[in-house]
């Protein structure tokens, strides 16, 4: 520690306000101070402020032989380490980069230490939660890893029922199972790379709830802990875990005001939009096309994607707004695109947003960046180190996932560079950028780069509709 560090302490002082110059308030703050000593010129010795001089209190009827009890009876410091061992990483839920997303989740995780614990959100066929500050208000949507679709631990029982009775058509075949959460906080980091804004912040956390799903085994031994705390503490001090396990998965900022985007969709079909509300609508939905195409989303229908619309008022200072916000991107990032059964098609495509050309404005927000290959191997390069936070990581199917996403950037660099529609973008056919292979290994069409090759997707699902 510094010499600077060393003199600033965090302390109670007095601060004394003058007011007209006549009378001074004593007023009692909490603040960080300097207590860096300075020197009297005239009689060369170093001088304390007087208020900075901090408090001193003394615990009323304690004699000079008595000593305050500062731990519980019957515990001894002594035998136990500076930090107890944790297995959760008190930094795990901090982002330096993003200090108001770290600020979030340590309200969540004070709510939840309050007792103000995630609610379920019984909607939809995975175990995803509300998570609350401690105002009782809803800040986030909180998705374990284990509680996705396909996970173990899924409290909806339409999956289950779906892998008992029809096993074959389980999951999906272009994906890897159980990385959902990742895949949301993917598409998170895409949309910061490329400046979309359409994305709400979506960070990889942990959390601990009683209303998670737990299996029962889990709830009996943080049962059986707690009661051997309580009767034996040094016994239990010994423990590496008191409560239950942490969960990892994705955590979400919630977005207020916002509706499914077919409820907007249907009414805007009887009362058009204002001219420039449509415009802007037009911009922003050209956002979404991007950023679900080159993520490769396999779930984007118009039930899953958000509309905040603000007709404003009849004067000019009160112009109103329309926002979009793309949520459920869990079933995003495949290793291979869509060959099996089903083509899992966007959605949006059926719009009549989606045969307009894209905008000059979308143009020159994207196109510079997805020309540059240094933008996309650093693109590629910080989802590295975002999805290899999973135990399962595996090298190879990163490949591959990066090669559909490849694929995907390059048809929309010459769809944007011919002035192309959405439609017309989702019509081109499906390209993969692969490192290439040293040999006569397998059939290459053309070498763009001394790196990577480009080849076509043979194989189409046997459904293009669905």
């Amino acid at each position: 520690m510094s010499d600077s560090e060393q003199r600033q302490l965090h302390v109670p002082y007095r601060e004394y306000q003058s007011k007209n110059n006549n009378n001074s308030n004593l007023v009692e703050t909490d603040a960080l101070v300097d207590l860096s000593l300075t020197l009297d010129s005239n009689q060369q010795t170093f001088v304390v402020p007087p208020e900075l001089v901090p408090d001193v209190e003394f615990i009323p009827g304690l004699s000079n032989d008595q000593t305050p009890i500062i731990d519980s009876p019957g515990i001894d410091r002594e035998s136990q380490p500076l930090l107890g061992r944790l297995e959760l990483d008190v930094t795990f839920n901090r982002f330096p980069d993003d200090p108001q997303f770290s600020e979030l989740v340590w309200q969540a995780e004070c709510a939840i230490d309050h007792g103000i614990f995630p609610d379920r959100i019984y909607q939809g066929s995975s175990g995803s939660y509300f998570v609350k500050n401690p105002a009782n208000k809803i800040i986030g949507v909180f998705k374990p890893k284990d509680e996705e679709p396909y996970g173990r631990l899924n409290p909806k029982w339409t999956k289950w029922m779906h892998k008992l009775c029809c096993p074959c058509c389980f999951g999906r075949s272009c994906l890897i199972p159980n990385q959902g959460y990742l895949s949301e906080a993917g598409a998170s980091l895409v949309d910061r790379k490329l400046g979309l804004g359409v994305v709400p912040n979506t960070r990889v956390v942990k959390l601990v709830s009683e209303t998670f799903y737990y299996p029962r085994i889990d709830r009996q031994k943080a049962r059986m802990k707690r009661a051997i705390m309580e009767a034996m503490p040094i016994v239990g001090s010994h423990f590496n875990r008191i409560g239950l396990p942490p969960k990892i998965g994705s955590f979400q900022c919630f977005v207020d005001s916002y509706k499914d985007a077919d409820y907007w969709l249907r009414r805007w079909e009887n009362e058009p939009l204002p001219p420039r509300l449509a415009r802007q609508f037009q911009l922003q939905f050209e956002r979404l096309v991007v950023l679900d195409y080159i993520i490769r989303n396999t779930d984007r229908g118009n039930d899953n994607w958000l509309i905040r619309y603000d007709a404003g008022g009849k004067t000019e200072a009160e112009p109103g707004e329309v926002k979009i916000a793309a949520i459920d991107n869990g079933l995003a990032f495949p290793f291979k695109h869509p060959d099996s059964w089903r083509a899992y098609p966007y959605h949006w495509a059926w719009l009549s947003q989606a045969k307009e050309p894209f905008s000059e404005a979308t143009r020159e927000l994207v196109l510079p960046q997805l020309s540059d290959h240094n933008f996309v191997q650093d693109l590629c390069d910080d989802l590295h180190q975002l999805f290899k936070q999973d135990k399962g990581f595996d090298k190879h199917h990163f490949d591959k996932q990066m090669s559909v996403m490849r694929g995907q950037i390059l048809n929309l660099q010459q769809a944007l560079k011919d002035s192309k529609s959405p439609v017309q973008l989702v019509q081109m056919p499906a390209v993969i950028v692969e490192k290439a292979k040293g040999g006569n290994g397998g059939p290459k069409l053309f070498s763009f780069s001394d790196n990577f090759t480009q080849r076509f997707q043979n194989k189409s699902p046997f459904f293009s509709w669905c």
